[in-house]
């Protein structure tokens, strides 16, 4: 591929010292060098594999750098977010993610997104950057990701990791996306996350590593890109396998579900909130006013919603697509779902019984 940036200014001496490695690889250079000084990178997560790439992008020259990520750091991160410390637990990802690049290098420009992206807002946050890397650990996550970034024309990086194994790519609109991997989401519980099954630190490492080699040869127009090519990684066994993969020819592209943002939720005083989650979740906070009706229960019997305008929701909007497909293929049309579910309605104050 072509590099992906324009070189930017001359390098200064200190700029010569500090990345005189690179400047002895041919493949890199100067000119290289310069590319990676004007690059604008997004790395969607401060977690397992955001922790590292953020640190060595930074250390290789990427010039601007933006991580998304709404979370805090917790104790239990520090086993392989090696981005954040024990001084950091409690603080905003982003905002540990910041300092942590900034005592690497302080010339880094490092912005913030706390927030979860959504349907509304992917677009958006991803327009300003010529690359991204996708270390987020949900399906719907890497959909929006994926979707976004067809729709912008662009190539990312992605990575994901549980328990020992991990895998990496690179998508492009023009070849293999993540829909021609996994053209569907899995059933809602059918896979663990690392919070359910754990993972190795050192495999966040392994997997984070590759994709950010992925991303400065991207940007620099370096070797031969990860385009059409999954490596799958197994710790345990030490391996490192290659599998093709190919544009499905029946890939129809993003789906498109009609879906109500929080402000357009709490504008619709006539409408009637239905929370599809399961009773444990809902005794930890709901949306006053709302119905309960189950995932399953709504699955077996979509009929059972009740008539006039109805908002789905569930916890961050993956089962409320589910429930919102099967009634759709009812016939109704006066039904839709929250983007991003109950975590954006608490995101943006919303009250909470």
């Amino acid at each position: 591929m072509r590099p992906l940036v324009e070189p930017g200014p001359d390098l200064t001496p200190a700029q010569r010292e500090r990345y005189s490695r690179h400047l002895l690889l041919p493949e890199i250079g100067e000119l290289g060098q310069r590319r990676l000084l004007a690059a604008r990178v997004l790395v969607v997560g401060a977690g397992g594999l955001g922790s590292p790439a953020l640190l060595y992008l930074a250390a290789a020259g990427v010039g601007t750098i933006g991580v998304v990520d709404d979370d805090v750091v917790e104790a239990s991160n520090l086993q392989r977010q090696v981005l954040h410390g024990t001084g950091d637990v409690g603080r905003a990802k982003v905002d540990s993610a910041a300092d942590a690049v900034a005592r690497l290098d302080p010339a880094i420009t490092v912005v913030r997104h706390r927030e979860r992206l959504t349907s509304a807002s992917a677009a958006r946050t991803v327009a300003g950057y010529d690359l991204v890397l996708d270390g987020s650990d949900t399906f719907e996550t890497r959909y929006l990701v994926n979707d976004a970034l067809v729709a912008a024309g662009r190539p990312w990086v992605w990575g994901a990791v549980l328990r020992f194994d991990g895998h990496v790519s690179v998508f492009d609109p023009a070849g293999a996306t993540y829909r021609d991997l996994f053209p569907t989401a899995p059933p809602p519980g059918s896979v663990p996350s690392c919070g359910e099954a754990g993972v190795l630190g050192g495999v966040c490492a392994a997997v984070a590593s590759v994709m950010v080699t992925e991303a400065v040869k991207l940007l620099t127009g370096a070797g031969r890109p990860l385009l059409g090519r999954v490596l799958v990684h197994d710790a345990l066994a030490m391996t490192w396998r290659e599998l093709p993969l190919r544009p499905d020819p029946r890939r129809t592209g993003p789906e498109h579900l009609p879906t109500v943002t929080v402000a357009d939720l709490l504008s619709r005083p006539g409408a009637v909130v239905v929370d599809v989650r399961e009773p444990d979740e809902r005794a930890r906070g709901l949306i006053p006013g709302s119905l309960t009706l189950p995932l399953g229960e709504l699955l077996a019997d979509p009929a059972a919603l009740p008539d006039g305008p109805v908002v789905l929701h569930c916890a961050r909007g993956s089962r409320s697509a589910q429930a919102l497909r099967a009634v759709l293929a009812t016939g109704r049309t006066d039904v839709v779902h929250l983007d991003g579910g109950f975590a954006a309605w608490c995101a943006a104050g919303g009250p909470v019984d």
